[in-house]
This record gives structure tokens, C-alpha cells and sequence, in this order.
């Protein structure tokens, strides 16, 4: 690529690099994301490394850690050009408890291990616990990521979380370095604690749902379907998710004036998050090449303006929003 990509700091302490646009790698075959096939994903790596992109993210529970093996396969003879990030926390099994089955620090060691060798590579450059399973087993996630990095098995950790208490609690001894999070137009509500915070205390930040799932893509309509197991299908068939939906829709049209002409919605959606200065990189996902190219596109265009920020302010004020996404 002939424009290298703008790099960020992720935190203060990482000592690691990222380009501010990254790839997501949870709608891989076996996840909740309808039909994808292999070859899509493994295509919207190369992409993505085409594109001069560093920082890829995925979890052991996507695709029941087929996302993992996926990336592991990509990275084959070439594991300097990654910056790899990867996630632990819960498994299926936990989906009907309230804790996570990581209740020791040797089961979680175990569990990290684990993703190594599906990555096939001797250490990942960030762990992050992931949300939701851990409110009983906290320490044990902190205590057991201290290790890697003293291991020389992870160099970053942090967690996945909208929740600011469990953020200061990962970070009570200053030693936290990631957060990754869902911020988008449709979900600013960070803006008003959590971004603040990690600025203050030197957190990089790893946005999650930056396009909310494809609405800000500007594609759908409230006459779209989805397939069987993709699990949007709820945006139609459970009342309180469609209620949610048309709303945003409403918000996504709202928006339309205020991106400049011949833009696409979804590049547009990436600036406004590549722009907060708290933020270290953007994940959105991709299922082929097709999509990861776009995203792409979308490092190499400025940051927003100010007018153009005002413009969003309009529709979404800042730190507004009510959109929240599983990671």
C-alpha cells in the first residue's frame, strides 16, 4: 500500500502499535452470524493486510474457536505482521450459569493456552477477559493474565465491558492496558465516563460495534429478513428487539444529510469513531474481501470535521445513545 495507515499507541504501557482501523474476526463459519464461508474470511485477512491494517481481534467462542484457527492459519510464516488480540471468559456452558467455568487461575492459564496453540503461535499480543461471565471470578482473570505477561505469553490484557465499576476494578493497581468497548453513533454513551476514564488513566481502547451490527451500514430496512442462524433474526421476531430496530432506523436516516455527498454511511460511521481521541483502533468486521476493502477505505479518510461532528451531535448528542452489543 502506498499510504501507510495512521498507528496509535494502544495505552500508555503496551508498548505496542496498532493501525486506528482494525479487523473483527467473530462472523467466521460456526458463529451467529448466518452462512460464512471460510474462504470469505480467510480472504478478508488478506485484504485487511493488504490495506497495511495491524490489529486483528477475535475469541475463543467465536465459531467455537474456529475464528481463532482461522487467524492462526493466516498468520503462518508471516506472525510479525499481526498485532493479534484474542478473548476468554465463557464458553456455551455458561451462557445458562451466572459465573464463568475459569475459577481458578490455572483453568484460565489452561484456557489461554489453548487459544495459543489454535493460533498456532508461542505468545497473543493482547488477552482481554471477556464480558458478562466474570462478576465471581474476577480476580482470578487478573491475577491469571499477570502471569502470561510475565510469562512472555501475552504482552497486553485488559477486558471487554461497557460496566466503568469493573473497568476501575481490572485497573485498581494502574496495570490494566486495554479496553475494548461498544461505541458507535447509535451507542455514544461512553463518551460520558468510560472514554474519559481510560484517557486519564492510559487504556487503549478497542472499539467494538462501530457499524451497530450493519445498521450503519445504511442497508437495511423494516422490510428485511435474516437467515436462519444469524441471530439479527431477533431484530424482527422478538418485539422489544423490533421496537429497537425501527428506532434505529430512524436514527440511521436521521443521519443521512449529514454525510457529505458520495460517502458511503459506513465509512462515514468509522470516522466518527476513529476521531474520539481516546481510541486506539477500530474492529469492524468483514465476511470477504469485498467487505474488508471498504472498511479499509476508511482509514485513509480524515478524521471527521468539525461541522460534520456537529452534525452528529445533532442527531445523537454525545455520550447519547442507548445501543449495546455482546461482544
Amino acid at each position: 500500500m502506498d499510504t501507510p495507515l495512521t498507528q496509535r499507541p494502544l495505552g500508555s504501557r503496551s508498548g505496542i502499535e496498532v493501525t486506528d482501523l482494525g479487523l473483527g474476526l467473530w462472523a467466521v463459519a460456526g458463529s451467529e452470524w448466518g452462512p460464512v464461508e471460510d474462504r470469505g474470511s480467510l480472504e478478508a485477512i488478506e485484504a485487511a493486510l493488504d490495506a497495511g491494517i495491524t490489529f486483528f481481534d477475535t475469541a475463543d467462542v467465536y465459531g467455537a474457536g474456529h475464528s481463532e484457527e482461522l487467524l492462526g492459519q493466516a498468520m503462518k510464516g508471516r506472525r510479525d505482521r499481526f498485532v493479534a488480540a484474542t478473548k476468554i471468559g465463557w464458553t456455551e456452558f455458561d451462557r445458562e450459569a451466572d459465573h464463568s467455568q475459569y475459577d481458578t487461575v490455572e483453568k484460565l492459564i489452561e484456557g489461554v493456552e489453548g487459544s495459543l496453540r489454535r493460533l498456532d503461535t508461542h505468545y497473543v499480543d493482547v488477552i482481554q477477559c471477556h464480558i458478562n461471565y466474570v462478576e465471581k471470578n474476577t480476580d482470578v482473570f487478573i491475577e491469571g493474565f499477570r502471569r502470561l505477561k510475565e510469562e512472555g505469553k501475552v504482552r497486553a490484557w485488559g477486558l471487554s465491558t461497557s460496566d466503568i465499576d469493573q473497568i476501575r476494578y481490572f485497573n485498581a493497581e494502574g496495570d490494566c492496558d486495554v479496553l475494548q468497548i461498544d461505541y458507535s453513533i447509535l451507542n455514544r454513551t461512553p463518551e460520558a465516563e468510560i472514554l474519559p476514564y481510560c484517557q486519564q488513566h492510559g487504556i487503549g481502547v478497542i472499539v467494538r460495534g462501530p457499524l451497530a451490527m450493519g445498521l450503519l451500514t445504511g442497508k437495511f430496512s423494516a422490510q428485511d429478513t435474516f437467515p436462519e442462524g444469524d441471530f439479527r433474526r431477533a431484530w424482527i421476531e422478538d418485539p422489544e428487539q423490533n421496537a429497537q430496530f425501527l428506532a434505529d432506523l430512524e436514527v440511521v436516516d436521521a443521519l443521512r444529510p449529514v454525510v457529505p455527498a458520495g460517502e458511503p454511511l459506513s465509512q462515514f460511521a468509522l470516522r466518527f469513531t476513529r476521531s474520539h481521541p481516546a481510541v486506539s483502533t477500530v474492529i469492524p468486521g468483514a465476511r470477504d474481501r469485498r467487505q474488508s476493502e471498504a472498511n479499509a477505505a476508511a482509514a485513509l479518510a480524515p478524521l471527521l470535521s468539525v461541522d460534520e461532528q456537529a452534525g452528529v451531535d445533532a442527531v445523537v448528542p454525545p455520550a447519547g445513545g442507548r445501543k449495546i452489543w455482546p461482544a
